[in-house]
Formats: structure tokens, C-alpha cells, sequence
């Protein structure tokens, strides 16, 4: 347990935290290299169309311009993190407004501006296909005639459709639980299209060199990913890349990907000078790589007295032009959607689909928000359908300990009942409750995901103690994590700790950080270095003392002999040995793991009967997880993705017009500010029990996830209307009480 630790499980600050409020931490956007040029991009202003002319003359003969590309510099080069099926550049068609269509590198921001406006495109515009119902229906135009030979698709297509990707997951015969129902309930769920809304946009240096090598400056969490991405894409060599560390402002999911790198090298080859590009936000809405928006039919089989016999979840995701921004091309979020239940036949299907609309990429729980909104408002309304409690219908329904899940895995470890009965208490669920006022409850399970990575660790003679990976930190606070395990294992204080990002050169490759793994994957990883440290120091003091190494005992940065009453600090030993201890430990683990971290939250709302407002009066969310490893950053998690399930809840929405984004800046966008924020009550019921050092589990995903179900039953506990459409907004629940006025 934590408890006997002396540095894990208490509140440490951030190790960069001082870097980053002085100022002094790099970001993409603070690197300048000499004779570096600025870039910017030509965006299409159609949503579909051929390309007939792109005249670039004028933009060539403004002077500072350097180098001009279109798509005819990159043609027939695809790029995707798994899918490649976007060009480059834009490769004689465009396919949604604001697809890049050509690039320019000038000696200024405004010289760069003034030639992209320079530059004369003529389209032939066809009408777009901008719903992605429609796009599966046998008649509709093809976005991409050419998808069955796209490298990357994790199942072949047998023939083009905009229907790219469909993934099922499943157990039992779902006709067959069906007929044996007594009550069969349907409904459909939609949401929106949300941005992550990072405050650094996506920016990058690059600095290319003539014989194609290039050293790279970007603000993405997975190095090894986007060099190999942006390598394969060029049809070069991926060893002759390097990417450089900087800091991260912010991710939630987005900065996983290549987003102009590719075009940025372009640029930097043919001008032989590095150039930055930096997207404005305007960009980010209209071209980063948001959050899909789906259609979600479930239909639910129930016996009489409750028990779930049959379920089915039919998700239709509008992946934009593009599946490029997804790492499995699809969303893995589904697979968990059915929830923590007991269900003897399911089916849960996943359509990925093109539409001529901004491309999707991962955010914060890719595809889980979606589902578990659809799925656990679904239980609400299956209950009421029954005339039961809605908490006694889930109590009864619920998976425990070595139960089979919905997709016929089986958990080792699931607290459902224990999580549920704590978070009615800190909610005083059963409390009498004023007139409009209404409560509800939402939960998620959540396991974690694995990988590769690798941890270093070198102690020098000052004694000090450097850790070294090539781990992105996206501002989850990983690198703390990695200190505090050293510290604790090597018995130093966390002032004689340094942190080093390394360069995809001197690095290890590895899957880089998302999906809740950095703690399993690099936390273990460091956890096996500082247990192989603390033998190497041993080892090294026991040969000095004339000892053996069972007989050295370490504490606060020495080595003792306790029979010989001798001491020797860590840099007497490492200047005694006359070299760095230097170790490093890989964790290489991709294994499913059956032990659930629970979160199950509670919506109490106000709903004005007169304008539909929805009031967030107080909100509840109870975890049951692992160890903790820093309560600190623990708690910052759980508030953190809350508020980004409220936005997501209440407000959040990039609203597209005729295929164009038209929320393209935060006085339209509208995100959750402090005067948002809900009196809050959160509690966590730590086990030992987990996948992570020191049987730690995930927490950066869960929190976000159930809030927008919890808050849709809240609202028809409120007022007896059921929004089955994100946002919740007063003017849908004023319509579904009064109609459409």
C-alpha cells in the first residue's frame, strides 16, 4: 500500500512545473533557428470539387517568398498515422473546406500571408455528401473511389463505399435474446462535433537538409509515431528524421498526430532554410482533428423483472474527409460502451464513415463519451419503461468480480456495487429535492491500454539522479510520476532528481504516450530501472566495503553496512567506481487487462420550466481505482476531464453549416469557464489493485466520460423530458416541453 511509501501517494508538484510558469519551457512555437522562414497554408474554401488550375506566379514573384508547393510537388503521397489516405496536399480534388491546397515559406508571417492570398485556384465544385446516414446508403457518390487500395485499412474492402471501416464486437445471438424479452425498448442518440481545445495550436519547426535529412520540432505526445508517419509518406527512410522534445500546451487526445509536418519539410527542402508553421485557431476549428460525431441506435430486451437479455449498440461515426487523424483508423471506445452489465447476447457494431466535412481525429476517451451517453440514458429509459428504480435496474444487471462482460471478456476485478453505493452517499442521492430540481446517475469501467516504452536512469557523482526517456509528457505530469518512483526506490530526495526527454535518435522507439498508458507503460518501465539501480548501487558499495550486496542497506542518498557502521553516499560510490551507475529498463506489455477502474457520477440539475435553462446545481463523481500515485495530479485529473464532460454536456459544439465550420473562434465555440463549474464533491476509493507501478490504475479518462448521461437523466428526473441530442441546450428542452414555437 501506499501508506508505508515515503514519497509515492503524497501531493508532489509538477518537476516542470517552474519551467512552465517562468517561461523558460520550449514549446514548438518558441524555437527560431537562423535564417528560418515562416509558413503558411492555402485552404480550400469548397467542401468538394476537382482542382482545374492552380496559378502560383504571383506568389513566386513577391519578394521574401522562398518556396511555393502544391499538391503537384507531393502527388500521389498519402499520409495517416495508420490509414493513408490523405494527401499531403491537396492531389487534384478537394474533399472538405479548409483541405490544404497549397503552402508558402517567406521571410515573414505577413510576406507568407499576402502570397498564399496571392495564389489563384479555379475549382469544378460538385455537391458535397455532408450526412454521414446518407453516405451509407448504396446510391451515394463516392468520396474516395480508390479506398479499397488505401494502405492501412485493418480490414480489405471487397469494393469502394464511404462506409471505410465496420468493426463488431459481441457474444451470444442476439435474435435469439430478443425473443426472449418481454419488453423491447429503442432509441437513437446523437452528438456532435467538439474540438479539445488545447490552448497551443498546432505548430512545428523543421529544418531539412539537402540530402533529405531533417531535424523536426513539433508539439506531438508520439515521436517515434509521427516520424515513422511523415517518413512513410515521403517514401524515405525514417532514421533519417529526428525529432527534437519540446513541451506540450495541452492535448487531450489531439496532439497525436502529423498535422503539417510533411508539408512543413516540403517547404524546408525546396528553400534549403528551416521554416515554422504555426496553425491560428481559426485554422483549428476548421482543419484540426475534433472529436467524431456519431449516430448511436441502441435497442434493449428486457425480462419483466429487469434482467438485460439482449442489447444492441449500432454506431455511425462521421469521420469527416478523412481517416487519416486515428491511430487504429476507427475507435476502439465502443468495444467498453455496453457497460459494466451482465448481458447473456450483445452486439455492438461500428461504422466509420466519409462524409465532405472536417476529418476526426482522437479526443480525451475516442468513442467512449458517444456511447456511454447513449447507452447508460438508455438504461434510464429502459427502467422507466419497466416502472423501475433506475439504480435498482442497473444494481440488479450488474457485472461483479469474474463476471463476463458484454463482449465476453472476462473481469477479474470491477467494484459496481461498492463505487454506485459511495457515490449515492457524497450525493445525498435520496435527499428530498425542490420543485424542477432532478437527479441522475451515469457510471463508466475503464481498463488500460499497454505498450512499449523505456526508462534510463544515470547517477552521477554529486549523487544526482538522471532519468531519461523518450516519453512525451502532454501535460499529464508523467515525468513527476517517474521522480517520485526513483526517489522512493533509490531513497533520494526529489531534489537530486533531473528529467531528460531524449530525441527520437538517442531515444529508444516506443508507442509514445495516450489512451491512460503513460503510467502503466513508462511507470513500470521506470520502476524496473530504479529497482536495477538500486541493486547496481549495492553491488558497487559492497565491493568497496568488502561486503556482499544482501548486507547493504540504502537510505537518504548513501549506501550502510549496519554491522560495520559504514556509510557511503551515491557520489563517494559512483567516484569510487570512477563512472556513471548508469541502467535503463523496458516495459513491452500490450496484454488486456480485466481490472476495472470505476467511475460513477451524479447530475443534480434545475431546470427553468419557462426558458428550458439547465442549471448544473451540483455535481458527483466516485472512483473506485488503484493505488494512488500523486493525489495532487489524481484530483487535477478527475476535475479536469469532469469540466470537459460539462462542456461536452451543456454547450460544446463545432457547428457546421453547408459542410463549413461556423463556430470558428472562442467567442462562438463556447467552452466551460470557472463561473461553469458546479459545486463539486469528489471522493476515490483506492485499492492496491492495478496494472501500474505499485498496483496504480488509470484515471486521466474516465471522469469525462458518463457526465453527459448523468446530466440528460438528471434533466428528465427535472422537468420529464428526454434530450437524446448533445448539447443539452435550453432551446432543445424548451422545445420538448412547450414544441416548437
Amino acid at each position: 500500500m501506499a501508506s508505508s511509501k515515503q514519497v509515492v501517494g503524497n501531493p508532489t508538484p509538477r518537476v516542470e512545473g517552474e519551467l512552465k510558469v517562468s517561461g523558460e519551457a520550449r514549446y514548438a512555437v518558441d524555437i527560431t533557428l537562423p535564417g528560418m522562414l515562416w509558413g503558411k497554408l492555402l485552404r480550400s474554401p469548397i467542401a468538394s470539387g476537382k482542382i482545374k488550375r492552380i496559378d502560383t506566379q504571383k506568389a513566386h514573384a513577391r519578394a521574401g517568398v522562398h518556396a511555393v508547393i502544391t499538391g503537384a510537388d507531393c502527388t500521389g503521397l498519402k499520409i495517416g498515422r495508420r490509414l493513408y489516405d490523405m494527401p499531403i496536399l491537396a492531389d487534384g480534388e478537394v474533399r472538405f473546406i479548409g483541405e490544404k491546397v497549397a503552402a508558402v515559406a517567406a521571410e515573414t508571417e505577413e510576406i507568407a500571408e499576402e502570397a498564399i492570398n496571392l495564389i489563384e485556384v479555379e475549382y469544378d465544385e460538385t455537391e458535397p455528401l455532408l450526412d454521414p446516414v446518407e453516405a451509407l446508403k448504396p446510391d451515394a457518390k463516392l468520396i474516395h473511389p480508390d479506398v479499397a487500395s488505401y494502405k492501412g485499412l485493418p480490414k480489405p474492402l471487397s469494393q469502394p463505399t464511404n462506409d471505410f471501416i465496420y468493426v463488431t464486437w459481441g457474444k451470444g445471438d442476439l435474435e435469439t435474446g430478443f425473443r426472449q424479452a418481454d419488453l423491447i425498448v429503442e432509441n437513437t442518440f446523437t452528438t456532435p462535433v467538439v474540438h479539445q481545445t488545447y490552448i497551443e495550436p498546432h505548430s512545428c519547426v523543421v529544418s531539412a537538409a539537402a540530402d533529405g535529412s531533417a531535424e523536426f520540432w513539433s508539439c506531438s505526445k508520439v515521436p517515434y509515431g509521427v516520424r515513422e508517419q511523415v517518413a512513410n509518406a515521403l517514401k524515405l527512410p525514417q532514421e533519417k528524421f529526428n525529432f527534437n522534445p519540446v513541451y506540450i500546451g495541452g492535448d487531450f487526445g489531439g496532439k497525436g498526430d502529423f498535422m503539417d509536418l510533411a508539408v512543413v519539410y516540403l517547404l524546408s527542402k525546396k528553400a534549403g532554410r528551416p521554416v515554422k508553421l504555426v496553425m491560428d485557431y481559426e485554422e483549428e476549428f476548421a482543419a484540426g482533428n475534433p472529436r467524431h460525431a456519431s449516430v448511436i441506435h441502441v435497442k434493449t430486451g428486457v425480462k419483466k423483472d429487469g434482467t438485460l437479455v439482449a442489447h444492441h449498440l449500432n454506431f455511425i461515426f462521421d469521420s469527416g474527409a478523412y481517416g487519416a487523424f486515428k491511430p487504429n483508423a476507427f475507435l476502439n471506445g465502443p468495444h467498453l460502451c455496453a457497460g459494466p452489465y451482465k448481458i447473456p447476447h450483445v452486439f455492438i457494431e461500428e461504422h466509420m464513415v466519409y462524409t465532405n466535412k472536417i476529418p476526426c481525429g482522437h479526443m480525451r476517451s475516442p468513442g467512449d463519451p458517444q456511447g456511454i451517453f447513449a447507452n447508460e440514458s438508455q438504461m434510464d429509459l429502459v427502467a422507466k419503461k419497466l416502472g423501475m428504480d433506475p439504480i435498482e435496474f442497473r444494481k440488479k444487471n450488474f457485472m461483479h468480480d469474474g463476471d463476463i462482460d458484454p463482449t465476453g471478456e472476462e473481469f477479474s476485478y470491477i467494484k459496481t456495487d461498492e463505487t454506485l453505493k459511495k457515490a449515492l452517499e457524497d450525493a445525498g442521492y435520496q435527499k428530498p429535492k425542490g420543485k424542477n430540481v432532478g437527479r441522475g446517475i451515469a457510471l463508466v469501467q475503464w481498463t488500460p491500454a499497454g505498450g512499449i516504452g523505456t526508462v534510463a536512469i544515470s547517477l552521477d557523482q554529486n549523487g544526482v539522479a538522471t532519468i531519461s526517456s523518450a516519453m512525451a509528457d502532454q501535460g499529464a505530469g508523467t515525468y513527476t510520476i517517474l521522480s517520485e518512483i526513483v526517489s522512493e526506490e533509490l531513497k533520494i530526495p526529489l531534489s537530486q532528481i533531473k528529467t531528460q526527454q531524449l530525441d527520437t535518435q538517442r531515444g529508444v522507439k516506443d508507442t509514445g504516450v495516450g489512451g491512460s498508458r503513460a503510467t502503466r507503460v513508462y511507470g513500470n518501465a521506470g520502476y524496473e530501472a530504479a529497482l536495477k539501480a538500486a541493486d547496481a548501487i549495492k553491488r558497487a558499495a559492497a565491493e568497496q566495503l568488502g561486503a556482499s550486496p544482501e548486507e547493504i542497506v540504502l537510505a537518504k542518498g548513501a549506501a550502510l553496512h549496519p554491522r560495520m557502521e559504514r556509510r557511503l553516499t551515491y557520489g563517494e560510490i559512483v567516484k569510487a567506481k570512477g563512472s556513471p551507475i548508469a541502467v535503463d529498463a523496458t516495459f513491452n506489455d500490450n496484454s488486456k487487462i480485466h481490472s476495472a477502474s470505476m467511475c460513477v457520477q451524479v447530475a443534480e440539475v434545475e431546470v427553468d420550466p419557462q426558458t428550458g435553462q439547465v442549471e448544473l446545481k451540483k455535481f458527483t463523481s466516485t472512483h473506485n481505482t488503484g493505488t494512488v500515485l500523486n493525489p495532487l495530479m489524481h484530483q487535477g485529473q478527475i476535475e479536469g476531464a469532469t469540466m470537459t464532460g460539462i462542456g461536452y454536456s451543456l454547450m460544446e459544439e463545432l457547428m457546421i453549416s453547408d459542410g463549413k465550420v461556423a463556430t470558428a473562434n472562442f467567442g462562438e465555440y463556447k467552452i466551460p469557464t470557472i463561473k461553469d463549474v458546479p459545486p463539486f464533491k469528489s471522493s476515490v476509493t483506492e485499492q492496491p489493485h492495478g496494472a501500474g507501478p505499485y498496483n496504480s490504475m488509470p484515471i486521466g479518462e474516465t471522469g469525462n466520460i458518463p457526465t453527459a448521461a448523468a446530466i440528460a437523466n438528471a434533466v428528465e428526473d427535472a422537468c420529464g423530458v428526454r434530450i437524446k441530442s448533445l448539447p443539452i441546450t435550453a432551446e432543445k428542452v424548451y422545445e420538448a416541453l412547450h414544441g416548437a414555437k
